[in-house]
Order: structure tokens, then C-alpha cells, then sequence
């Protein structure tokens, strides 16, 4: 299904934002992950492709391919409601899926978006990296739409896929940068030769990595300071710039940029950065643990003449969703112009332009 991205009038564009909004609600009884326990990207990937300028004739098909490819189930039935005295005793259990979002539906209702968020996620941001990543993925969108079902369902989502990973400080803590452990890791022959298939889901190598003894005291050895979410962020990007191919690799620079989103709703951002990083370290390993680029790698990257926009948001809309790769590309694209845009850091355009073969 090639698709060829079309100069939209502000009328189309418009539509197209309806169109993925109206998707969206349709597709809301799906569960939030398909088989074998990997995270549905539909409710994310269109409003991504609206925003790069998919029609709505491109997200309708995109849609329908997509549960095709992904042979996307209905959520599993009803088990028993939780409440807010219960609430935390089916974390981690992917039958109760309805029940959690239920639940968060009725508290979302109760407390308003916002303040689900403020009462709920300093819980749940412990296991940040839970299902790849993809509940707080969801989050953040749902926030960035103002969509209080979305905010319902991906607290949910993150509730019921939840894998804490282990955190015992010893020693001094707060002491490194988020750089700084990637490259503890590197030169630790306990992170050397990891007993998990190339092959398997992102999240079991988290769990494997992150039940590790050697991993345990790593968070506490993350700063708590508030410029650890720009830490994180910078951290991050190098860490794809080093990598671009890689996913682990993709979701450290994208998931930056969803923790800030979702931070603004917290009293304390930096302690869901600080989560975040400690998932990312936990699928490190699977990326092969390059090390980050030298200071001056980086800003020959930075200096090269990025692509325009339009090739880039081109490149993205090209993709179908046959894999994880394509599943991807958008989502990556677009985090670059929404942290390009913050920053002004070119680093983001062209790391970007690297994955998507627009640049050597």
C-alpha cells in the first residue's frame, strides 16, 4: 500500500485530525497489546501520521492494514471490579486488562485527568519501562489530545503489564549521570554475556537484565536532581545517535520526550526520569551497549545539513506497518520535530534522518 504524502489544504488537515480521533474511539475496545504480548501502537501512530500530514483516506487504510498485520485482539473479559483500597493487588496480571481500565475510567471521572495522573502514577512510574515502554507512550499522548479515555485506558494498560524492576541502593546514592551508568554497564563483564534470545520481546530482557543482582543497586545511583530529565533526554539521544537502528535505542530518545510530556503533571518529573532511565538500562545490553558517541562525533552529526522536514515527515508516512522497524518510524520522526522544535538541537533532525536513510 504505497502511499505517496499529499500537500493537504488546512481543511484536510483538519479532517484528518477528526479522522484519527474518530479511529481511535472505534478501535478503544482493543486490547492494548496483541500477540505475543507486544504493544498495540495504533492509538498513538494516528495521530503521529495526521500530524506529519497523512489524509484521512491514509489513516482509514493504515488502520484497517495495521489490525490486519497485527491480527489485533478485543480485551480479554471482566473479572472483578477493583477499587481504590484493592486496586494495586492485580498489578502485573494481563487477564485483568477490563478491570484495570475500568477502574481507571471511573477515577479518571472521579479526579479528573490530571489528577488520576498526580494520585496514581508515583506508584506506577515505579515499573516505567513496563510493556516496552508503550503504557507511558500511550499516557503521554492521551495528554498531548486532552482525551481522558486514552489517559484512562493507558493507566490501565500500565497497571496490568507492570514489571517493576529491582532497585536496592548501596552506597553513596545520587552520584552519576544517566551517560555515566550506560558506560558502568559497558565495562561490567556482568552485563557482558546476557543468557536471553536476540529474538525475545524488549520487556523480557528487561525483566531478565533488571532481576539481575548486578543491576540492583544501579538507580540508586541516579541523581534525583531536577536536571536529571535533561540528563535523561541528552542521554538519550546520544545514545541513538550511537545506535539509530536500534530500538532499545529509539525508545530511550523517544521516550524522553514522552517523560517530559507526562512530567508536566507531576509535582516531581525528575523521579519519573529517573524510572524511565532505570528501563533503559535494563534493555542496554540488547543494543549491544555501544558506547555513546565522543563530544565531537556528536557535533559533526549536529553540524551536517539536516534533510527538510517534508522529506523526513515523507519518509515516515511511506511506511507501512509490517514491522517493528516501520511500526516505528513515525514515532521517531515525529519526537525529533517535537524536540527540535524545544531546543533547537539539530542533533535530533539528523540522528533521525540516519534511521531513516536520509543521511549517511
Amino acid at each position: 500500500m504505497p502511499y505517496t504524502p499529499q500537500n493537504l489544504s488546512a481543511a484536510e488537515t483538519e479532517e484528518a485530525r477528526r479522522t484519527a480521533a474518530r479511529l481511535i474511539a472505534h478501535y478503544r475496545e482493543d486490547s492494548a497489546e496483541y500477540p505475543a504480548e507486544l504493544a498495540n501502537h495504533l492509538p498513538m501512530l494516528l495521530p503521529i501520521l495526521a500530524q506529519l500530514g497523512a489524509s484521512s483516506q491514509r489513516l482509514e487504510e493504515y488502520a484497517t492494514l495495521y489490525r490486519q498485520i497485527r491480527r489485533q485482539p478485543a480485551m480479554p473479559r471482566p473479572l472483578a471490579p477493583f477499587t481504590p483500597a484493592d486496586w494495586q493487588e492485580g498489578l502485573g496480571d494481563r487477564r485483568r486488562e477490563a478491570d484495570y481500565r475500568r477502574f481507571f475510567a471511573g477515577e479518571v471521572a472521579r479526579l479528573g485527568p490530571e489528577g488520576a495522573v498526580r494520585a496514581y502514577l508515583p506508584r506506577l512510574m515505579q515499573a516505567a519501562g513496563s510493556s516496552a515502554f508503550h503504557p507511558l507512550m500511550r499516557l503521554a499522548f492521551g495528554i498531548l489530545r486532552s482525551d481522558a479515555d486514552e489517559i484512562a485506558i493507558a493507566l490501565g494498560f500500565w497497571a496490568t503489564t507492570e514489571l517493576p524492576l529491582r532497585n536496592e541502593p548501596q552506597g553513596p546514592q545520587g552520584q552519576e549521570s544517566p551517560a555515566q551508568l550506560l558506560d558502568f554497564m559497558r565495562q561490567s563483564p556482568a552485563f557482558s554475556a546476557i543468557d536471553i534470545p536476540a529474538t525475545a520481546p524488549l520487556w523480557h530482557w528487561m525483566r531478565g537484565v533488571g532481576g539481575m543482582d548486578a543491576f540492583a543497586p544501579l538507580l540508586g545511583r541516579l541523581s534525583p536532581a531536577p536536571e536529571t530529565l535533561d540528563a535523561v533526554g541528552a542521554a538519550g539521544l546520544a545514545l541513538f545517535a550511537a545506535a539509530p537502528g536500534s530500538l532499545e535505542a529509539v525508545h530511550a530518545m523517544t521516550g524522553g520526550w514522552w517523560v517530559r510530556v507526562v512530567g508536566q503533571w507531576l509535582d516531581a518529573p525528575a523521579d519519573l526520569a529517573r524510572f524511565f532511565w532505570q528501563a533503559v538500562l535494563a534493555v542496554y545490553p540488547k543494543t549491544g551497549m555501544p558506547a555513546l558517541p565522543p563530544a565531537e562525533e556528536l557535533a559533526a552529526l549536529r553540524a551536517a545539513p539536516a534533510p527538510p522536514r517534508a522529506a523526513l515527515a515523507a519518509a515516515a508516512l511511506a511506511c507501512d506497518p509490517w514491522g517493528d522497524d516501520e511500526e516505528h518510524h513515525p514515532s521517531v520522526v515525529f519526537t525529533a520535530f517535537q524536540e527540535y522544535d524545544r531546543t533547537g538541537d539539530r542533533l535530533y533532525l539528523n540522528a533521525a534522518a540516519k534511521r531513516m536513510g536520509l543521511l549517511d
